[in-house]
């Protein structure tokens, strides 16, 4: 990101603006001089406080706040960046740990997943939106002969799944930070997901923002791409209208094929852990749908 250490130049005054002699423009009334020197001072705080921020980033060995910058074209994006605070334990995590196991997903150069998780063997699953980790951590010690390449842009969520993996021995999970539409196009190769979850996504409810659900046609085209023939992609909802939606493309992708011989809603696979924030939607009685789909062969 571009630093601008310039200050805002100071706006004209009225006698400057009018031609008149600079000695005129101090005629103004002492209130009319102290709300405007106020109102400078104000701006010139906020200004301030902008470029710190820029030029000191909260955790500089960790997550970018924008790492694809200018390096990719604007879209229409299924996320929106959640700004919480970042305990004590998660920041500790993010600066220890981010070297080691998390990416910024710049979009600049391929990534080899056999480097990236020291086993060129290892298959490798992508999860989408991971939230603080915890179902992923599970997911990961209840398989370690697979590797999770987990994406998010939460710092919170970021800085507690490094914390679970490192407490629990995972060397099997590496956290990714941006947006997953670049990751896949721009820095996975074909055919290098051993499979894909997306797990609870933001189901953008009103009818204006439906444009911005992940699962569209075009995302599964992409993924079909990245996955290797017999890779699982497991989605699932606790919306009922995005999981009918859901279930609607993915039974017309061409490149993924229903496990389900009724062509219906899957149960939920034991692998997939129960997380705390489905529970708390089952005890309010929302019904959640999982849907397994198989990438078809080529």
């Amino acid at each position: 990101m571009s630093e601008n250490h310039a200050s805002p130049s100071a706006p004209a005054t009225a006698g400057e603006q009018s031609g008149a002699p600079a000695a005129e423009a101090t005629t103004a009334s002492p209130a009319a001089a102290s709300s405007a020197a106020a109102s400078s001072a104000a701006a010139s705080s906020a200004a301030a406080q902008q470029a710190r921020g820029r030029r000191e980033p909260m955790f500089p060995d960790g997550p970018a706040p924008d790492p694809a910058g200018s390096h990719h074209e604007r879209r229409i994006r299924s996320f929106q960046p959640r700004r919480s605070r970042v305990t004590t334990g998660q920041g500790e995590a993010l600066r220890r740990l981010w070297p080691k196991w998390g990416l910024d997903i710049d979009g600049l150069s391929k990534l080899d997943l056999g480097e990236l998780f020291g086993d060129p063997e290892l298959p490798v699953v992508l999860e989408i939106g991971f939230g603080m980790g915890e179902a992923t951590a599970k997911m990961a010690a209840a398989d370690p002969g697979t590797g999770i390449l987990a994406c998010d842009v939460h710092t919170p969520g970021q800085g507690n799944l490094l914390g679970l993996a490192e407490r629990n021995g995972l060397d099997n999970v590496r956290v990714a930070n941006g947006d997953a539409i670049i990751l896949l196009r721009e820095m996975l190769v074909p055919d290098s997901l051993a499979g894909l979850r997306v797990y609870f996504p933001d189901p953008w409810p009103k009818k204006r923002h439906h444009k911005r659900r992940l699962i569209q046609p075009e995302f599964l085209a992409l993924a079909a791409t990245r996955m290797a023939p017999g890779a699982l992609l497991h989605c699932a909802t606790d919306w009922e209208p995005y999981a009918e939606q859901m279930l609607e493309v993915l039974s017309a992708a061409p490149d993924f094929e229903n496990t389900q011989s009724d062509g219906g809603f899957a149960p939920r696979p034991d692998f997939r852990p129960l997380t705390r924030f489905e529970g708390q939607g089952l005890d309010k009685g929302h019904v959640v749908h999982d849907l397994l789909f198989r990438r078809k062969a080529h």
